[in-house]
């Protein structure tokens, strides 16, 4: 009866140890891992290693999910889902390796840019993602809008703490580049930005433009010279060329075709 007594206090005891160590997926999981160990016959250093694995891969799953939130991507985009053969300017093989992050953990900047549709942000979005995964911190922002906020902050006397929170993830993914000119004063204070994360955070950036085109989307070609001084010292450039994803596909369903015949042609002198 005293061994039975003892068998199930040493029961009831377990589940609260491992709560107060955070061990929460051993826990939840312990009666059926430790029937896989047995059915497996595994030796206790194995039915160790099974535990901590599977409460690692808990926690990991829970950071990236963490890291996805705090992050704000648009949507959900991966590379396995990016159509390579759709865009054969794109070298998978140099999109696989920047998806090993060295260069973000180098603080290096990423520029992608092409026209419209071509699959800038789906690209933009699941590096970001594999970056997630690494462990990078990792922030996402339409060009508008950092400029937005940053020209907030400014007028009401924060811009070192909006500068700050863009400063702080490991990479900061800026969409959308070009799109909209900038006011000049918003190009001094992208700079502010560029400079405080120079060799020490990774910028990744999307673009319809050439930088040879900046001078005018940020209306001053000095503070341009100055931003791109900045980006391009320790970076990457990927030009993407060929169609728009959405263009092709509304060719294939003949929408252009149609759009095409209902337009009124002009009349005739």
């Amino acid at each position: 009866m005293v061994s039975d007594a003892v068998t199930e206090a040493e029961m009831e005891a377990l589940p609260r140890m491992l709560t107060r160590l955070k061990l929460t997926a051993i826990r939840d999981r312990l009666d059926e891992l430790l029937n896989e160990a047995a059915r497996r016959e595994l030796t206790l250093r194995q039915t160790v290693t099974l535990l901590c694995a599977t409460e690692i891969a808990r926690k990991d799953e829970r950071r990236v999910q963490m890291g996805l939130s705090i992050a704000k991507f648009p949507y959900a985009r991966t590379l396995e889902s990016f159509d390579f053969q759709a865009q054969p300017s794109v070298d998978a093989r140099a999109i696989k390796e920047l998806a090993l992050g060295r260069w973000i953990a180098n603080g290096d900047a990423l520029l992608l840019l092409g026209p419209p549709g071509v699959g800038k942000t789906h690209l933009a979005v699941a590096l970001g993602r594999e970056a997630i995964a690494r462990g990078y911190s990792t922030l996402f922002t339409s060009a508008t809008a950092l400029v937005t906020a940053l020209s907030k902050a400014h007028l009401e006397g924060r811009l070192d703490e909006r500068i700050a929170h863009y400063a702080k993830p490991k990479l900061l993914i800026v969409d959308e580049l070009g799109y909209l000119p900038f006011e000049p004063n918003a190009a001094h204070l992208f700079f502010t930005l560029v400079s405080k994360r120079y060799e020490r955070g990774a910028m990744l950036l999307t673009s319809n433009r050439a930088v040879s085109e900046w001078g005018t989307v940020f209306g001053d070609p000095v503070v341009a010279t100055a931003i791109l001084d900045r980006l391009l010292h320790h970076s990457q450039v990927i030009t993407i060329r060929g169609d728009s994803y959405r263009l092709r596909a509304k060719r294939r369903s003949g929408l252009l075709q149609q759009a095409a015949a209902q337009t009124p042609q002009p009349v005739q002198p």
